[in-house]
C-alpha cells in the first residue's frame, strides 16, 4: 500500500486535514504492516477508497452506512452492502431488496452489485474501509472509525439536503454527527436476518424520494 492515497479530487480537498493527521498516517502504516506480515486484507488495495472515487462529494444525495467490508474472499468491493455480480447476494442485501420491493416496487435483482446506485448519488460508506479476512471489526478501532466520522461530519457541513440511512444501532449512533436542520436522517433496524425482520416496513426508499421531490430534486431510481 502506497503512502499517497489515491482519492478523487473533491474528497482530497474536503478531507485534506484528516489525511494530514497523525492517526491517519498511523492507520496507513498499520495496514501496510499487516500486508507485509502476510495478513489478507479486504477489499483489494485499489478498491479501498472505491466509494469516494466513484462519487464526488458534490454529487452525494444519499448516504448508506455499513460497518465493515465483507470478510469472505471476493466479496468486498469498497461499497457498503455491495458485492460483485458473480458473487451470491448476501443475506442482509437480500433483505434490503425485499424491503425495496415492498416499498417502491423494484424488481428484485439476481445479483448484489450496487454500482448503479452510485450513479444515482448514493454514497455507500463503510465505517471501516478495510478488514482482515474472517475478522469483523478488526480494523475499525485502528483509525477508520475516526476517519469515517470525519467524512460524515464533512458531508453534513459541506452539503445540504442529503438523506442519511442509518440501519442498526452502530449506524444510528452516528446521528449526532449530522446537522438535522439541513439533512434528513432515517433510522431503522439492521437488515441482517439477525434482526428478525425488524428492518421491514421502514420505507426509507420512498421517504427519501418524497424528501427529494419536496425539495425540487429528482428522486432516486432504486432499480438495480
Amino acid at each position: 500500500m502506497s503512502n499517497k492515497i489515491k482519492i478523487e479530487a473533491s474528497w482530497r480537498t474536503a478531507l485534506k486535514e484528516e489525511f494530514n493527521q497523525p492517526y491517519f498516517e498511523t492507520l496507513i502504516e498499520f495496514i501496510k504492516q499487516e500486508i507485509r506480515n502476510g495478513k489478507v486484507i479486504y477489499p483489494p488495495e485499489p478498491l479501498i477508497f472505491n466509494a469516494f472515487n466513484s462519487l464526488p462529494i458534490d454529487k452525494v444525495k444519499v448516504v448508506i452506512l455499513g460497518q465493515d467490508p465483507y470478510i469472505k474472499p471476493n466479496q468486498a468491493m469498497g461499497l457498503s452492502f455491495s458485492v460483485p455480480k458473480e458473487i451470491r447476494t448476501p443475506p442482509s442485501l437480500k433483505n434490503i431488496y425485499k424491503e425495496m420491493h415492498q416499498d417502491v416496487g423494484i424488481i428484485i435483482p439476481d445479483h448484489g452489485n450496487l454500482t448503479k446506485w452510485v450513479g444515482e448519488g448514493v454514497f455507500l460508506l463503510n465505517a471501516a474501509l478495510t478488514v482482515e479476512a474472517g475478522k469483523s471489526g478488526a480494523h475499525l478501532k485502528k483509525g477508520w472509525g475516526q476517519f469515517t466520522d470525519a467524512v460524515i461530519r464533512t458531508i453534513s457541513k459541506e452539503r445540504s439536503g442529503v438523506v442519511f440511512m442509518l440501519w442498526g444501532n452502530f449506524a444510528k449512533n452516528k446521528a449526532d454527527l449530522i446537522d438535522v436542520s439541513k439533512h434528513l436522517v432515517l433510522k431503522a433496524a439492521h437488515p441482517s436476518p439477525l434482526a428478525r425482520g425488524a428492518y421491514f416496513g421502514s420505507k426509507h426508499f420512498s421517504q427519501a424520494n418524497a424528501y427529494f421531490e419536496s425539495n425540487g430534486q429528482a428522486p432516486i431510481d432504486w432499480q438495480i
